[in-house]
């Protein structure tokens, strides 16, 4: 088990990019075209919602409601969110959003062969 304060964002970035890149695969694989399209109307809300979900982070700990252990993050900080906190909600609203789009792609050909 790795113990450093890099581990969260080695972590993090070793479980989310591939799947973020085999998502993005996909999704221009079937739109092609419209791909540009399609990430113009997902990601937007996908970062609004991280960004949404950094505040409410920042003020829970500002408030003291909870907090992260000494050592345990790079030390880089967004108000008082470690950067890897921040990062973890926008890559995950991203994971959730691509994974949307996909499974709307998939139903719609479902539909489109059952017709």
């Amino acid at each position: 088990m790795m113990e450093t304060r890099w581990a969260y964002l080695i972590h993090l970035l070793a479980w989310t990019l591939p799947v973020i890149g085999i998502q993005l695969a996909l999704l221009v694989n079937h739109y092609k075209a419209r791909a540009g399209e399609v990430l113009r109307a997902v990601l937007p809300p996908a970062l609004v919602i991280g960004v949404y979900l950094s505040i409410a982070d920042h003020l829970a700990i500002s408030t003291g409601i909870w907090n992260f252990g000494e050592g345990r993050h790079v030390g880089v900080y967004v108000g008082a969110v470690p950067l890897e906190e921040v990062l973890f909600f926008l890559l995950t609203s991203i994971l959730v959003s691509l994974g949307l789009a996909l499974f709307t792609a998939l139903l719609r050909l479902k539909e489109a062969r059952a017709s």
